[in-house]
């Protein structure tokens, strides 16, 4: 007979299933022992003989046969879809056996140290709380491929293995064995294919991206984290953000009927009035914030092009280079670059800034004044970015886009103060993967192969 799914057992009644799970609980009475079994689908109470049943602990895998029959009155549990019908065994089957957990998979876990759960995370995701963030994720994301498709976006992957170039963050890096010496970065983001992918006449695409940054340590952060990256051609500013708008807002409504969106359309409120007023460039625009459902959206608007780095003497920009200036007058951008203003929007929610983007520098002069401004000489901008600007060559289209921090943006949905608790395998927030113990020590000969030595004087103590 084949397995159904817990779930499913309710259709089945008066007749023999099998069914497969773990034990989430136990139950002695007398000669007869309750099971609740668990699968990924829910959980079902299995009555056995207290001999058949014997040995049996918590989180050992069963398959049993056995006739689904109804609960009697008074006995069911109207909180779950199975919680009319319970299996009469007739023949178990110990699949594997388990040792006593670490922590209780019961309830919601936050009492628990999070390296432990980290640790052991593979046990952490037998929790239903963690089990429905990751439907919630598959949800989200499914609905964000059906619209965009229905809009005419083609979702393309972007390469993991390219160039390493200053985008605001640090790269990691990866040695190319075949060429010794040089060395892959692993994208901190798509930004240079996306662009590309525009001057290839693509003109909507859209990519649920992984997105890796060698930042230093931050509670809200992840060395690789996804993102919604969009990027369209011919489209303005304040028309990219009606799409985003019209994303976000169908994704509530459709997806989380009981959360409130306080205010449609989405305020725009440009990056000087915001500081001037709540001294945030993200602020959180609730009436209540303790009210979980209420969901406050804005963009902020005009944002600076430039900023001082003090330490660094000199002008970074506050996105990123590609990002356009509302100017096109390049001497104005080179003389005055604390006065310019950028085609740059941010989206916030409730307080956190859940995405940003751009309108980008599409000629090739205003590009390279950018470049010149935060202290690059041309022909460092040719050796890091000479690609980009050779393709510009070719005509390309004004195009702007953007990329909304996927992982913060559901860990607001679902009420979870931690974007690790909507991620499946997340790292700590030093970046180490306690479950896998990574990183990790590699050998003579791997490091050999790739014609690198350790300089064991700057090695610091191992991590696990």
């Amino acid at each position: 007979m084949e397995r159904i799914l817990i779930s499913q057992t309710p259709g089945y009644l008066g007749k023999e299933v099998t069914i497969c799970g773990w034990v989430n609980t136990r139950r002695d009475h007398g000669g007869i022992v309750f099971i609740d079994l668990r699968d990924a689908s829910g959980i079902v109470q299995v009555i056995l003989k207290a001999e058949k049943a014997s040995g049996i602990k918590p989180e050992w895998v069963l398959c049993i046969k056995g006739l689904v029959k109804e609960r009697p009155r008074g006995m069911q549990n109207p909180h779950l879809l199975t919680g009319k019908v319970e299996i009469q065994s007739e023949n178990l089957q110990v699949l594997s056996k388990a040792k006593t957990p670490p922590f209780s998979i019961e309830g919601e876990g936050y009492d628990i140290s999070e390296e432990k759960r980290l640790k052991y995370r593979y046990l952490d995701l037998r929790r239903e709380r963690m089990r429905n963030n990751l439907r919630s994720r598959q949800r989200v994301i499914h609905f964000i491929r059906d619209f965009l498709i229905d809009q005419g976006f083609l979702e393309i992957e972007t390469p993991l293995l390219t160039k390493s170039t200053p985008e605001g963050a640090r790269d990691f890096l990866v040695p190319a064995r075949l060429q010794p010496g040089l060395f892959y970065a692993l994208p901190q983001s798509p930004q240079q294919y996306k662009q590309l992918l525009m001057v290839a006449g693509l003109e909507k695409y859209f990519q649920i991206a992984r997105c890796l940054r060698d930042e230093d340590p931050r509670s809200d952060r992840q060395a690789e984290f996804t993102q919604l990256d969009i990027e369209t051609s011919f489209m303005d500013q304040a028309e990219i953000l009606q799409l985003i708008e019209g994303l976000f807002v169908n994704i509530v409504k459709k997806l989380f009927p009981e959360k409130r969106i306080k205010e449609i359309p989405f305020p725009r409120i440009s990056y000087q009035k915001a500081m001037e007023k709540y001294s945030s460039d993200k602020p959180d625009l609730r009436n209540n914030k303790n009210n979980p459902d209420e969901l406050a959206f804005s963009f902020i608007v005009d944002f600076p092009m430039f900023e001082w780095k003090k330490e660094e003497k000199r002008w970074d920009a506050v996105h990123h280079p590609f990002t356009m200036p509302q100017t096109e007058d390049v001497k104005e951008i080179k003389k005055n670059p604390q006065k310019v203003l950028a085609f740059q929007y941010d989206l916030v929610l409730n307080g956190e800034e859940v995405g940003g983007g751009s309108l980008r520098s599409y000629r090739s002069e205003t590009l390279q004044a950018v470049f010149e401004v935060m202290g690059h000489n041309k022909e460092a901008i040719k050796k890091q970015f000479g690609h980009l600007l050779k393709a510009f060559e070719y005509g390309v289209p004004p195009h702007g886009g953007i990329a909304v921090g996927f992982d913060r943006f559901l860990s607001i949905l679902v009420n979870e103060k931690n974007i690790r608790e909507v991620i499946a395998f997340p790292k700590t927030g030093d970046n180490r993967d306690l479950m896998m113990e990574a990183p990790s020590d590699i050998s003579e000969s791997q490091l050999k192969e790739l014609s690198l030595r350790i300089n064991k004087r700057k090695t610091k103590k191992r991590l696990f």
